[in-house]
């Protein structure tokens, strides 16, 4: 199983909002997940970043990859 840190789409049409999720790497995008770290919100400026750098790192260390938007979020964030 390949577990992944990744951003999960919410929000409306036109207004993303995203959730960032640990999820299965065979999962639909915004399908079932397996804990929520945070969020990240583009729309308002400075784009909003909320996430749990405890779980991140813990999740990082059990051998979950982040996509590269996760993983450029989390280095803004100071997180790796």
């Amino acid at each position: 199983m390949a577990v992944k840190i990744r951003l999960r789409r919410m929000g409306k049409k036109k207004a993303p909002f995203y959730r960032v999720v640990v999820a299965d790497s065979r999962y639909p995008r915004d399908g079932r997940f397996i804990e929520e770290i945070g969020t990240y919100n583009p729309c308002v400026d400075p784009a909003e970043v909320k996430i749990d750098g405890e779980a991140a790192k813990k999740w990082i260390g059990n051998g979950a990859q982040p996509t590269d938007t996760v993983k450029s979020l989390l280095k803004k964030n100071g997180i790796i």
